[in-house]
């Protein structure tokens, strides 16, 4: 975000912290960055030359640097663990949330990782090893140890005196579940259900028993669509024995849904998923997620050219059908699209499954039908009217009914593969996502000249 609009927006002192960082007057800076939110703090940094960075962060408070540090891109982690003693490195990691830890190290180089648990306690470094060795992409890898678990036969009072003893370092109190002696996942309460309760009321008397939950090695995709169903704050996270290991909060499944977000979007415009930002992707990186799919889309698209050759003689013989070609295969192209689209995100919502195939098919079929008469229509008097008439070209009524049947046709058969193809990709075991607009416009526009060449020669008597 540009930083004019940032400050304008949210009230963020850039101008006065750059005077204050120029001018060297730096107890006043170290005062009054002190004062302001980390991930406000954290963006500011980003913007800074890699010097006054580091000399910026030496002035943050210790529990607010680790905070700061957590918002961080991966690349100015990397070097302010660089710059800083090893006993700096250990207070962070030791002060960092176990999935920020994680996040962190899973992107930076080994030799900055081993230094980093180098620095860190045993106990902390063998949590660390634990979640790094949870399958890519699990609830395992996402979710964090920082909980509070309560015990059924503790009373109200005795929640409270533990939240107030142990909540500084949990990731949320305001969630809290019950375990036994042995861990067992027991129930659920929050700080709700406990502030309207008598201090001498059990724990186990307002525990809610039916907690949803997930086991460490169920995707992260699973984990998120848990989230939207229920409207979860946190979720627990259990092991096959049902002991609860840790939690996903809501800010992890939003950083998820984020990630799961970018990778369809890049997947539906025929990009490799990338796992860096923008600019921390090279040209290198950005040209070898491109240019596979370009590849196979410029080799399907040779299908088009072969179609278009085996019809010369009916183009020649009526030259008035070439230019209605790009006009039918962006119609179709595009219809295809909103079918596929509509129906991927349909299934990502859980609104769609294999099952209900015929049920979408029903309701595709007539939606492409509607929207192809209306085109159809409106173009058959585009044709007449504006091409024959007013700009005197030569087109026939058969020529108008041939485009306009074509129309037709190929719009019903756009949105019918748009909505079946993702689905039995899907039943495949696939993501959906790569049959989306690239690859259903590049087979439809075959499809569509195909049927074009066809209704021409079937009506205007042209071999």
């Amino acid at each position: 975000m540009d930083y004019e609009i940032f400050q304008e927006t949210y009230g963020f002192p850039v101008q006065e912290l750059n005077d204050l960082l120029e001018s060297k007057q730096l107890r006043q800076l170290r005062e009054k960055i002190n004062e302001l939110n980390e991930a406000d703090i954290a963006e500011y940094l980003e913007e800074l030359p890699e010097e006054q960075r580091l000399l910026v962060f030496r002035m943050l408070h210790k529990d607010l640097a680790s905070e700061v540090f957590a918002f961080l891109p991966v690349e100015i982690q990397e070097m302010i663990i660089n710059s800083i003693s090893d006993a700096e490195v250990g207070r962070i990691i030791e002060d960092l949330y176990v999935d920020d830890a994680v996040d962190m190290l899973e992107e930076l180089p080994a030799s900055v990782v081993r230094r980093v648990l180098k620095n860190a306690k045993s106990d902390t470094r063998a949590l660390i090893n634990q979640y790094l060795n949870y399958p890519e992409n699990s609830a395992g890898s996402i979710m964090t140890a920082e909980y509070l678990s309560l015990k059924k036969e503790w009373h109200v009072s005795d929640a409270f005196n533990y939240i107030r003893a142990n909540g500084q370092d949990s990731e949320t109190i305001y969630v809290l579940y019950v375990t036994d002696n042995s861990r067992h996942l027991d129930g659920v309460v929050t700080v709700k259900d406990l502030l309207m309760h008598s201090y001498e009321t059990t724990i186990g008397d307002i525990m809610e028993e039916n907690v949803f939950h997930c086991v460490t090695t169920d995707d992260q995709e699973d984990v998120v669509e848990l989230f939207n169903r229920y409207d979860l704050l946190s979720l627990p996270v259990v092991d096959q024995e049902n002991r609860l290991v840790g939690i996903v909060s809501v800010d992890d499944a939003v950083d998820v849904m984020e990630d799961e977000a970018t990778e369809d979007i890049e997947k539906m415009a025929a990009i490799i998923p990338t796992e860096h930002s923008y600019f921390r992707t090279s040209v290198y990186e950005t040209f070898k997620s491109r240019i596979p799919w370009l590849l196979i889309l410029m080799l399907g698209s040779t299908f088009t050219g072969i179609i278009i050759s085996s019809f010369e003689s009916a183009l020649a013989a009526c030259v008035a059908l070439t230019g209605f070609i790009p006009m039918l295969m962006d119609t179709a192209g595009n219809a295809g699209s909103q079918a596929s689209v509509t129906v991927i995100r349909a299934m990502s919502l859980g609104d769609v499954e294999f099952k209900d195939m015929f049920r979408v098919i029903w309701k595709e079929l007539r939606v492409a039908i509607v929207c192809g008469v209306t085109l159809s229509a409106i173009n058959f008097v585009k044709i007449w009217v504006i091409d024959h008439l007013l700009l005197g070209q030569n087109i026939t009524l058969m020529i108008d009914l041939v485009v306009c049947l074509t129309a037709l046709v190929v719009v019903i058969l756009a949105k019918l593969m748009g909505c079946i193809l993702p689905m039995f990709v899907d039943k495949l075991g696939l993501d959906p996502a790569v049959v989306a607009s690239p690859l259903i416009t590049t087979l439809i526009d075959a499809v569509s000249l195909l049927i074009y060449f066809l209704f021409a020669q079937a009506l205007l008597g042209i071999a």
